[in-house]
């Protein structure tokens, strides 16, 4: 038996300073261990923590939160109050922060030079130059741009972009704040003095329609706003709004 006692014996066995070194550790061990819990923690305020972003009467509200959590007899729903009221007042706040820091944007903005803010472009007087500056827009869309400016006689509004062929919405969506549509430039056809051939060349009329308003127009006289053409059926309500900025009435 000692041929196996001898080996554990030298495994676990320690020297005079092993042993002394052993004991110093854990003494150290121990005194920490009480000290943490002899100790108490220090104990940080919301006063603290929220500093003076908060007004007086938000402050106070910080308080009830304090009393709620030291009080033992509170209850849990006015700690939770509590911490709602809280939570609006920090939210209120930055609300607050927000709009400042969004007028000081603005202001920086307008106070930028000239050629670094957006320039807005005229549909009606840009020529192919101009437009393919606009992104997404390339020599072929700015041409179909100009050609269908001319077949309608110039854009009332910038939605017709949209008409011409070719041009992707998510190109119109990137343009459309960068442009303008004057609609003092369009040119307008007198209803009641055109002729068949002049209505014809307006981009939005059918044959049909052309020929049912001249056929109006000689039944019953002048016609004296788009109201008479909706009204007798010889237009719908959506055709009389894309027309009606290139027709000139006796109102």
């Amino acid at each position: 038996m000692n041929f196996v006692r001898e080996p554990i014996k030298n495994w676990f066995g320690f020297t005079r300073r092993e042993r002394r070194s052993t004991f110093i550790l854990l003494l150290l061990v121990v005194l920490i261990i009480a000290i943490r819990y002899l100790v108490p923690d220090s104990q940080v305020s919301l006063r603290d923590i929220t500093g003076n972003t908060l007004k007086a009467g938000e402050l106070s509200e910080v308080s009830i939160i304090e009393n709620s959590f030291s009080g033992t007899s509170s209850s849990l729903d006015s700690i939770k109050a509590s911490r709602d009221t809280l939570h609006n007042a920090s939210r209120n706040n930055y609300r607050g922060l927000s709009k400042v820091n969004s007028k000081r944007a603005a202001n920086n903005f307008s106070k930028l030079p000239a050629r670094h803010q957006k320039q807005m472009t005229d549909l009606n007087l840009s020529d192919s130059s101009e437009l393919i500056k606009l992104p997404g827009i390339g020599p072929v869309l700015s041409s179909r741009i100009i050609k269908y400016r001319h077949l309608l006689g110039g854009f009332a509004r910038i939605s017709q972009l949209k008409e011409v062929y070719g041009l992707p919405e998510e190109t119109f969506n990137m343009i459309k704040d960068r442009v303008f549509a004057d609609s003092t430039v369009v040119r307008r056809i007198d209803i009641n003095s055109a002729g068949y051939k002049e209505l014809s060349h307006l981009h939005y009329f059918e044959k049909y329609e052309v020929t049912a308003i001249l056929k109006y127009r000689e039944l019953k006289g002048r016609i004296k706003s788009i109201d008479d053409l909706t009204d007798n059926k010889l237009i719908s309500m959506e055709k009389a709004i894309k027309v009606r900025p290139y027709l000139k009435f006796d109102e």
